[in-house]
């Protein structure tokens, strides 16, 4: 299944049907009267979180979506029938915009939420409404409310604990797969992932749920190599995973331009607690493994870890050190009440 992670959608609520201008007339009947029924509703444009879809696909190929009009009264003081309602099914983690991509109008976290984006027209009333005891004969009947037509964009920002950052080849995707059933694409050319993967990880019989983006490089920001589009993947985790390929002849270099992509993108990603890593050891020596710590740390201002995802060194210590993130950033959510009573 392809990965989309944007799509503009057009929308329209129905109108709601017509009232109606009607009288009884019956043989033998001495009095007849008015008994137009009143118009039915016009239906409503939902969206819903189901289970199940990691991706916007579906509406690369329908981009619009129109809820029946509602059907006009009818005599005998029948109404019409409701037009039916329209739901957009979309993934956890949905961002619905207005047009101008700025406006949030609903954000949608967990599976089951509903939110209403265009609501039908009601439908107008026959002139049985309108009988009284000195118009006892009313020829007026009110017409629907008419549809809301909107233009909607529906962004997908993945639910996941830790998001991985760094250059390309920095080993993100070898990571993925060395500890999930994940298998991203892995080669030696960079810009291998070209887009966002999930992996389930396990680590002292404990599950959490990481997210591996495709590479930055200095200038992502302004669109270059694939831009920063997919940091909106990782704004939502509860910490960062920051891989650092341990080869590399410009360590400290590499980290800064991670941390700048980070800086110029805006919001609160800058800020998220951040574990930063040595990656690929398995191809250096002690002394240069020594040398390249020591840059990184510099560079960083504090400790850093070391790890190979291919000979799975320090793995283990890497997942445990993400756990206790995880759980701390849990906690801080906890309501104050709750907090009294949590035990890690």
């Amino acid at each position: 299944m392809k990965f989309l992670d944007l799509a503009k959608v057009y929308i329209r609520s129905g109108a709601g049907g017509s009232g109606c201008v009607s009288f009884r007339r019956e043989k033998y009947i001495e009095y007849g009267g008015p008994d137009g029924g009143d118009g039915g509703k016009g239906g409503s444009v939902w969206a819903e979180v189901v289970d199940g879809l990691n991706t916007l696909i579906d509406f690369r190929y329908q981009q619009h979506f129109f809820a029946k009009n509602g059907q006009p009264g009818r005599g005998q003081q029948r109404t019409g029938k409701d037009g039916d309602d329209i739901i957009l099914r979309v993934p956890v983690g949905t961002e619905i915009l207005d047009e101008d991509q700025e406006t949030v109008i609903a954000d949608l976290t967990e599976v089951g939420q509903r939110v209403l984006l265009a609501r039908g027209g009601n439908g107008g009333f026959g002139n049985l409404h309108f009988k009284s005891a000195t118009n006892q004969a009313p020829r007026r009947a009110n017409p629907g409310q008419p549809g809301v037509d909107r233009t909607i964009w529906l962004r997908l920002k993945l639910i996941a604990d830790v998001g991985l950052l760094g250059l390309p080849n920095a080993g993100k995707s070898t990571f993925l797969a060395a500890t999930s059933n994940a298998r991203p694409k892995i080669a030696d050319y960079p810009f291998t992932t070209l887009h966002p993967n999930l992996g389930v990880v396990g680590v002292d019989n404990v599950e959490f749920v990481v997210a591996d983006i495709p590479g930055l490089i200095e200038g992502a920001h302004e669109g270059r190599g694939i831009g920063d589009r997919f940091l909106g993947h990782v704004e939502r985790c509860a910490v960062l995973l920051h891989l650092v390929d341990g080869t590399s002849e410009t360590i400290a270099q590499d980290y800064h331009t991670i941390i700048h992509e980070l800086e110029a993108y805006g919001g609160a990603l800058a800020d998220k607690p951040r574990i930063t890593v040595l990656n690929k050891i398995d191809a250096l020596d002690e002394e240069r493994l020594e040398l390249a710590k020591a840059e990184l740390e510099e560079a960083v201002g504090g400790p850093v870890m070391t790890m190979s995802g291919v000979a799975r060194q320090g793995v283990t210590e890497v997942l445990r050190a993400l756990r206790a993130r995880i759980d701390e950033n849990r906690l801080r959510q906890k309501p104050t009440e709750e907090r009294e009573t949590w035990q890690p």
